[in-house]
């Protein structure tokens, strides 16, 4: 029998459906799926077309690069010097984008999010209150509300191949159907500075990882990993 994959239940301790993209009710990681008509970038394209209350898209602060979609950044979003834009993204009221930050398509920052300096976020959900502040790197990726990366963390989206991301579910080799695919990181994770998510990671509410630490595969219960 084919293991159970871990739906956004099983990691997040409340799903919101009002703040960020939804779930659907497969595989968690299903929401990373380029492919998929209900997946980020459908949500987020439909987002960044219906989203009001958005500042004029030039600053003399910060760059924007609108060619292959809308920069979505809401008034209330605070956006200081040098970071730099390329669309489709949404930045929700309330969400931080520090100096010098690279925020490239598919990045949709949830209220009360940071995305801080010098940190690269590409295809990626930061969930209110999710925070990546210090020279991050945060790739096809899902942070749930109130996570935290210590400065330099890293999240690794790609094998170095480039092929298929599989996951290990119950001494199984699972494949996910996607070729990028990150971490997801549920509700309140710790990540220590330094340390480093493989591709295909998946971390449930509460968990913790010490600095200078390597992290694979899916926890469905919260501990520390060191």
């Amino acid at each position: 029998m084919a293991p159970r994959l871990p739906s956004a239940e099983d990691v997040f301790s409340h799903v919101d459906h009002g703040a960020g993209p939804r779930f659907g009710e497969g595989a968690v990681w299903a929401l990373l799926d380029p492919k998929s008509e209900d997946g980020l970038r459908a949500q987020l394209s439909a987002a960044v077309q219906n989203a009001d209350g958005l500042r004029a898209t030039h600053a003399d602060h910060y760059t924007v690069d609108e060619r292959e979609g809308r920069v979505a950044i809401h008034t209330d979003a605070e956006i200081e010097a040098g970071a730099h834009f390329i669309g489709p993204c949404f930045i929700e009221a309330g969400a931080v984008v520090r100096h010098a930050a690279y925020v490239r398509p598919w990045t949709w920052a949830c209220r009360g999010s940071v995305i801080g300096h010098c940190t690269e976020v590409k295809h990626s959900v930061l969930m209110p209150g999710a925070k990546a502040p210090h020279f991050n790197y945060v790739g096809d990726s899902i942070l749930g509300p109130g996570v935290n990366l210590g400065a330099g963390v890293k999240l690794s989206n790609l094998r170095h191949d480039g092929g298929e991301v599989h996951v290990w579910i119950d001494d199984e080799r699972v494949p996910t159907g996607v070729r990028k695919f990150g971490a997801i990181l549920g509700d309140g994770v710790q990540l220590g500075c330094n340390a480093v998510t493989n591709p295909g990671c998946v971390l449930v509410a509460g968990s913790t990882v010490d600095p200078n630490t390597t992290v694979s595969g899916v926890h469905l219960e919260a501990r520390r990993h060191r």
